[in-house]
């Protein structure tokens, strides 16, 4: 199965879809898969993953959210379906998770990890068939950094806060600054997170994840140096945030 966006996707999708192929290129090259670049075998990315974590159970408890078993969640961008497996792992049931994924062959290996019972949607996550309100949780991870369209951005924005329920929250994970070396996206601030979400309430950020680069140099010497690292806030790149919609 071809990594294309469906045919009738918007001109940003498609673009997008050609971006995350000009990614895949240095890896091939170098005899890596995106995969082996993700796979938690790698002592940058199992930290990263575990730090990430920490902090989401740390929102999860001060939230009360003690009953997620009987919780439902979107994800937008649920890629090879790492995220949705972590929710299960977490305590989501699997007929109350839903993934929303733009390319087939990601959507494929998604299918191939998850439950039946998960529901996964190929295409734009704007059309996706999610009724109003239905929803505690809608997750993006690395999405918006992807989208270098403004008014895109937005309307995605505006599908996903439709989407939650009164109570319920956007957990956003995205980084916040430029790579100069990678044109196909751009940092996302929480500024432009709280712009893009002018309803919501900020109810936790907590900067995470040291930078990649750093990390996987780091680790190639001694995976004890991520934490050493990551213990300098100014080395970490990404944001968790907890944007809530009043009960």
């Amino acid at each position: 199965m071809s990594d294309r966006p469906p045919q009738d996707a918007p001109d940003e999708l498609r673009e997008v879809a050609q971006r995350y192929a000009r990614r895949e290129v240095p890896g091939v090259a170098a005899g890596r898969s995106a995969a082996d670049r993700y796979s938690l075998l790698q002592p940058d990315v199992w930290q990263t993953v575990q730090e990430r974590q920490r902090a989401l159970l740390t929102m999860l408890r001060a939230e009360g959210w003690w009953d997620l078993e009987r919780r439902r969640g979107v994800e937008v961008g649920c890629g090879m379906g790492g995220n949705l497996l972590e929710l299960l792992r977490l305590g989501f049931r699997p007929e109350h998770l839903v993934g929303l994924e733009l390319l087939p062959q990601r959507l494929e290996q998604a299918r191939a990890l998850l439950p039946a019972t998960l529901q996964l949607h190929l295409g734009d996550a704007t059309r996706a068939p999610i009724e109003p309100g239905s929803c505690d949780l809608v997750l993006q991870a690395t999405v918006f950094s992807s989208l270098l369209d403004d008014a895109f951005q937005a309307e995605l924005a505006t599908a996903m806060w439709r989407w939650v329920k009164p109570g319920g929250a956007v957990l956003w994970y995205d980084f916040t600054f430029d790579n100069p070396r990678n044109p196909d996206v751009r940092g996302v601030t929480v500024a432009r997170a709280r712009q893009l979400f002018p309803q919501a309430q900020l109810l936790h950020s907590r900067r995470v994840t040291l930078a990649p680069p750093l990390a996987r140099l780091a680790c190639r010497w001694h995976a004890g140096l991520y934490p050493l690292l990551n213990a300098l806030p100014l080395l970490r790149t990404h944001r968790l945030l907890w944007l809530g919609k009043a009960a």
